[in-house]
């Protein structure tokens, strides 16, 4: 069937190109939100990341007061307090999920949380391929985004609700 200017008319006035406007403006907001949900789960590595340089500073600033190895923990808290980190979080985009990988200063790796890539949905880990039952938050809520970013800890103990 060609295309004629009487059906591309019609298609123009008719109902389905509402309907394919709406398609359109729903998808856009589809993309918004998943956009939004990698952006927190980089927001989400910053504060482990902070949370794991504070634990760090703290635990070498208790070996300095007590007097154990001196150079190696005012060193290692030099480093720490000049953003040098040597543990590292990345992010690995699956089919559902992203998940949010941590990575040692031996270069270990495991799963740290799950995120659901179309939800926002935050879970703990199960396993390195799938995660627990039950969100522990979601990110397209402000309270409980808010609540993840200011109690996130390195190790994951928030994730225990």
């Amino acid at each position: 069937m060609t295309l004629t200017t009487q059906t591309t008319q019609e298609f123009f006035t008719s109902n389905k190109w509402d309907l394919f406007a709406d398609y359109v403006a729903g998808q856009d907001a589809r993309n918004t939100i998943q956009l939004n949900i990698v952006k927190y789960c980089y927001q989400l590595i910053d504060a482990l990341k902070d949370n794991f340089r504070e634990y760090s500073i703290r635990g070498h600033q208790h070996s300095i007061n007590r007097g154990d190895s001196l150079e190696y923990h005012l060193s290692a808290q030099k480093d720490l307090e000049a953003g040098i980190c040597p543990i590292d979080y990345v992010i690995e985009s699956g089919r559902k999920y992203h998940k949010i990988v941590f990575i040692d200063g031996g270069g270990h790796k495991s799963v740290h949380a799950f995120v659901d890539k179309q939800t926002g949905e935050v879970y703990k880990s199960a396993g390195w391929k799938s995660p627990a039952r039950g969100v522990r938050f979601d990110l397209r809520l402000i309270k409980d985004r808010e609540y993840l970013f200011a109690n996130a800890d390195w190790s994951g103990g928030y994730l225990y609700r």
